[in-house]
């Protein structure tokens, strides 16, 4: 069995400090004295209370101006969610839903959809009778977006922002506390459905993360391009090598590999078995299945009289072409979220109105980043909207996504919600509304603030005005307001040449495109102490790496194949290492900016 988790620990701030003194010194030779008590000193004192959620530094700057006001509205708040279990009888069921790699404005919003040549009336009606976010961060791709959403934590912190290919051999440590495990602890049933891609390692499967049942892929769409059908259509060569001619000069048999998952399902305290082949025909069938079992899963826990937290988060489409189109654009994209989600969005609502219990069901709906645009395979039809970049990039267009929540007769419908989210943030949230907030470990810094107040009041209620942006292990970027900073740049006469020109203000180059150095100069400061501060922190309550171990173990219908890649396919009396010493060393790897070419730019 995986390793348990660690049990949560009780942290409690040290009154001294020694290592501030140095940022407060610079702070004071630059600014003085009073801007460096107002930025830096209200931020640590008083010291962090016993139990409670630690943050990122940020967050307490805005907590030093505004915690009078938040205790406030927190006790309203408590009164109303305490009324609405009163009146339902349990807590709120939670349904998230994450597609990926979708463009701001291809749904929600209509005009732009006309533009682009889809229609998604089901999804859009989420947005038209609940809220739609305009300014809904992710991370730049999907592993370390996926990461950063069940344990509500930046990928940097957990280790998990490399992005999973085939046989990856990694996956999220399991000492990383879920959200899963949060509400499986205050007694909400649990399932996972769909695209994990959080890891191929055995403590990383989302039934040993917490969840109660789960029907899981450990990888991507690539998936499609790894079948025979791929192959014969020469989208890959290679994996399928009884499909190519024999090569009478091949010597190493051992280089392509022969086994893998394409498709899992668990349930916690139970080994995984595969289900399916690993065919394209399978691959066809994994969301159908995947929104079966959600409803399916929705009236079990009305039967059984409990709440329910559930994930799915569907493949989309095939990276080969579908020849059943339905779509006006005609490529897979929007044939994915026209005949695939739209349609089970519809379901979804009929299931809940028909069990009586949409007014306590909150839906939240989103894409994990922005869209392949850079390298997308022929027909993927991923393309910019407003905003400029995609997957990848700390742009705008990288991590600006559709988002929306519905909760009929809670949320406020027909909302266009300015304020900044990111995608942490559903994680302090739903554990709030889940009355579970007290399983939140205080070990570590979780970067999700909780938003109750911005569903339940609506436009200019977020707790967080700031976002930090990485690429891979670096800070790509940093949001602050409607001000933002490039700390990485690929223009030579701009950021690279130690020249910081790398300034923009978003609502009047939303594009990114124009940056500001003499109008916005004065922002250099502001943004390095918010870097400092972020990065001091990190030595406080230092970061996570992802783990590494042999892929595919714990299977209980492993082929031989799969059991294969634990055992490699030689006489290792003859090797004189052993070939599986590369697991533990993986982390040793430079990260690798090729495997995304964009990444970063």
């Amino acid at each position: 069995m995986p390793p348990k988790k660690a049990e949560t620990k009780v942290f409690t701030q040290s009154s001294s400090r020694p290592w501030l003194a140095p940022v407060q010194s610079a702070s004071r030779a630059v600014l003085g004295a009073v801007a460096a008590a107002l930025t830096l000193a209200s931020m640590f004192s008083p010291a962090l209370a016993e139990e409670e959620i630690v943050h990122d530094a940020e967050y307490y700057v805005l907590k030093a101006q505004h915690g009078d006001e938040w205790a406030a509205e927190d006790t309203a708040l408590r009164a109303k969610l305490d009324e609405l279990k009163a009146k339902h009888g349990r807590p709120p069921n939670i349904i998230h839903i994450m597609w990926d790699d979708t463009a701001f404005g291809d749904v929600g919003i209509p005009a732009i959809q006309k533009v682009r040549g889809l229609t998604t009336p089901n999804i859009n009606r989420l947005a038209e009778e609940g809220i739609l976010f305009t300014r809904m961060y992710t991370e730049v791709g999907c592993t370390p977006s996926r990461a950063a959403l069940v344990t509500g934590r930046h990928p940097i912190r957990n280790g998990m922002y490399n992005i999973g290919m085939l046989l990856e051999s990694h996956g999220m440590r399991g000492e990383e506390v879920t959200m899963a495990e949060v509400l499986s602890k205050a007694g909400y049933n649990t399932a996972f459905y769909g695209k994990w891609h959080l890891g191929d390692i055995e403590e990383s499967y989302p039934h040993n993360q917490g969840f109660d049942e789960a029907f899981f892929t450990g990888y991507n769409q690539i998936l499609s391009l790894n079948t025979k059908l791929a192959e014969g259509a020469n989208a890959s060569i290679g994996l399928h090598e009884d499909m190519l001619p024999p090569d009478p000069y091949k010597l190493d048999d051992s280089f392509v590999t022969k086994g893998w998952v394409m498709i899992a399902e668990g349930k916690k305290g139970e080994k995984a078995k595969q289900w399916g082949d690993n065919s394209h025909d399978t691959y066809l069938k994994i969301d159908p299945e995947a929104q079966k079992r959600t409803l399916e899963f929705i009236e079990k826990s009305v039967q059984e009289e409990k709440p329910f937290y559930i994930a799915n988060w569907p493949n989309l489409a095939s990276f080969l072409p579908n020849p059943k189109k339905c779509a006006v654009a005609r490529s897979l994209l929007q044939d994915g979220l026209q005949c695939n989600i739209d349609p089970f969005i519809a379901k979804l609502i009929a299931k809940l109105e028909e069990l009586n219990i949409a007014d306590n069901t909150l839906v939240v709906a989103m894409a994990d980043n922005g869209p392949m645009s850079h390298n997308p395979p022929p027909g993927i039809g991923m393309a910019e909207t407003i905003f400029r970049g995609g997957k990848g990039d700390f742009l705008e267009g990288g991590v600006r996504v559709p988002a929306m929540a519905w909760w009929p007769g809670v949320i406020r419908p027909g909302q266009q919600v300015g304020d900044i989210i990111h995608e942490v943030d559903l994680f302090t949230t739903f554990a709030n509304l889940a009355g579970a907030t007290q399983y939140i470990p205080t070990d570590r810094v979780i970067d999700g603030v909780d938003q109750t107040a911005l569903l339940f009041e609506g436009d200019t209620n977020s707790r967080r005005d700031y976002v930090f942006i990485y690429a891979g292990p670096k800070l790509g970027a940093t949001v602050k307001g409607n001000y933002k900073r490039h700390w990485i740049s690929p223009d030579p006469v701009g950021e690279a040449s130690g020249i910081p020109a790398a300034f923009y203000f978003l609502p009047a180059d939303p594009r990114e495109k124009t940056p500001m150095l003499t109008n916005l100069i004065h922002l250099k400061s502001p943004f390095n102490r918010m870097r400092l501060r972020h990065k001091l922190w990190m030595k406080k309550y230092p970061n996570n790496k992802e783990k590494f171990g042999v892929p595919w173990t714990g299977i209980a219908n492993a082929t031989p194949e799969i059991e294969a890649l634990g055992k490699p396919k030689m006489d290792l009396s003859k090797l004189p290492f052993d070939p599986l010493e590369y697991v533990e060393h993986l982390d040793e790897l430079p990260f690798d900016p090729s495997m995304d070419p964009s990444l970063g730019q």
